[in-house]
């Protein structure tokens, strides 16, 4: 994305109609090259745009794009004490690829990387997260421990029991989001959010962590229409209206994940883990474990005191670790 481009989607972001000869005047454009302009880069970023005969153009839906002060602004004070670095970027490959590239170059504890759009989001065992422009929340955090990695093996469990607490609040009501082990965010099990957390370091320590969260905000049908699984957006979730602002949900966000990855550091798992049970997503229920080509199936009977998965089966009840483990409900295919 040119300096021009970022610059008009930011002119069109208020969702108001602008006149084709003020765009020409404020970007140094001839009035026939307006629309043509608008059109190339409203089609490379998903976007819809509109021509108004007598009135200029605007964006059919307002975006509110990402804002370091607003973020900065909304943060409480500890948090903003924790934030060390903030990076937003109009596109970017991954979020995490390039935190984890900053990790190894020194950067420290409480760095952040946000995008507007990701051309190469991740999402668990290498699927891609589609990551359409100025809709939805691309955001990874680092953290530095002075332990092993070896010691992060719950810490997923943990960062989406925060998750499902933050949503969950936003309306007074409660908003109903379940988890899906080891770390998905399910709205009537379909997909509203997933954590990508990779870990780096010695081992013996020290070690340093990553955590990414892809969550559905805004996107509409056509934007997500590459997902090949059932997917919700928050908005949508919360219903009637309800608008969420981006910046102050990103700093929601970023204040209960670094509280969560501090405490993670004193006291691990076990204060995350009645919170996690409370929202699981298939507590009792038959479900069928993807290892590889192996294939368990059994009854889900929760998570264990290490954040592993167990399972009753005819052999007994089992304990899965996450990281190689796909949870699928025997009736879909729904990953």
């Amino acid at each position: 994305m040119d300096e021009r481009q970022l610059a008009l989607i930011r002119r069109l972001s208020d969702g108001c109609a602008h006149s084709g000869q003020a765009i020409a005047r404020e970007f140094g454009l001839t009035r026939a090259a307006v629309w043509k302009t608008l059109r190339k880069t409203a089609d490379a970023f998903g976007l819809d745009l509109i021509s108004e005969r007598g009135r200029g153009y605007r964006l059919t839906t307002p975006l509110e794009l990402l804002d370091d002060w607003r973020i900065r602004a909304t943060l409480s004070e500890l948090g903003r004490e924790r934030l060390s670095r903030l990076d937003i970027h109009p596109v970017i490959d991954s979020t995490n690829r390039e935190l984890m590239r900053l990790a190894a170059e020194g950067a420290p504890s409480g760095s952040v990387c946000l995008a507007e759009r990701q051309t190469a989001g991740r999402g668990r065992r290498g699927r891609e997260w589609v990551s359409p422009f100025g809709v939805n929340v691309y955001l990874s955090l680092l953290w530095r421990y002075p332990f092993a990695p070896s010691n992060l093996g719950g810490v997923s469990l943990a960062i989406g029991a925060v998750l499902a607490e933050v949503l969950n609040d936003i309306d007074p009501e409660g908003v109903d989001v379940a988890l899906k082990w080891p770390n998905d965010l399910l709205w009537r099990r379909r997909k509203l959010a997933g954590l990508l957390l990779e870990v780096a370091g010695e081992s013996q320590g020290p070690c340093h962590l990553v955590v990414g969260l892809g969550l559905n905000l805004r996107m509409t049908a056509g934007q997500g229409g590459a997902i090949d699984q059932p997917w919700a957006s928050l908005e949508e979730v919360l219903g009637d209206g309800f608008m969420v602002e981006r910046n102050a949900l990103v700093s929601c966000l970023l204040d209960a994940f670094m509280d969560a990855l501090d405490h993670y550091g004193r006291e691990g798992l076990a204060p995350f883990l009645p919170l996690w049970r409370a929202h699981d997503a298939y507590l009792g229920e038959p479900v069928r474990l993807l290892i590889g080509e192996w294939v368990i199936e059994g009854i889900h009977a929760g998570v264990g005191e290490d954040g592993s998965l167990l399972l009753d089966t005819p052999d007994g009840r089992r304990a899965f670790q996450a990281g190689e483990v796909s949870l699928r409900p025997l009736e879909s295919e729904v990953q």
